[in-house]
């Protein structure tokens, strides 16, 4: 597990490694190409919910070492990016290398935890209404799943135990929590309805 991970600005990943771990170890006696790598990223809900993991990503390319650019004891390397791969709640596919590169990091991504868990304990009344949304009956539980610019991810739990996820689309992207918070409370007061 990588101490720092980041995207450089042509989709290249750094990792930021104890330079004693195995993956710096062989980086760094690798020819100049560098050592064929997968890196694999699992994504879990921050809720407790049934079937947590929400998504897993792989991306293969070339590994190599980044001399002089990571505190003591620390090794920088560099994933040359050649594959992408995605399979989450929306779906598999092969992701293109160059939109992999341009993808810009989602503006609620470091909040994301802190407001499903606060929507989780703080708000179950309003989650319990989007139920009416979908038109489901029998539904035992609603727990918030996901949250992006794009919308809310809900998982709904059946009397039979059975789960079935619904997405809440907003009705615009937001930027930021103040637009988030007008969306959630339009998104509440349409469920209300």
């Amino acid at each position: 597990m990588a101490d720092v991970r980041s995207v450089g600005p042509g989709g290249d990943l750094f990792l930021v490694l104890p330079t004693g771990s195995p993956a710096v170890r062989a980086a760094t006696h690798a020819q100049d190409d560098g050592v064929r790598a997968v890196l694999e990223l699992t994504d879990v809900a921050p809720v407790s919910v049934p079937h947590r993991i929400r998504g897993r990503a792989w991306v293969s390319g070339r590994l190599t070492q980044v001399p002089g650019q990571a505190g003591p004891g620390h090794t920088t390397l560099r994933l040359d990016v050649g594959d992408v791969y995605l399979d989450d709640l929306w779906g598999a596919a092969a992701v293109d290398v160059e939109e992999f590169a341009k993808a810009a990091p989602d503006p609620l991504v470091r909040h994301e935890t802190e407001l499903l868990q606060h929507l989780a304990s703080a708000h179950g009344q309003q989650l319990g209404l989007l139920c009416g949304l979908v038109g489901r009956e029998g539904v035992a539980s609603v727990t918030p799943l996901a949250l992006d610019r794009f919308g809310l991810r809900v998982r709904f739990g059946r009397t039979d135990g059975h789960t079935f996820d619904a997405r809440f689309d907003f009705p615009e992207p937001v930027d930021d929590l103040a637009a988030l918070r007008r969306a959630m409370h339009r998104l509440f007061e349409a469920a209300a309805d």
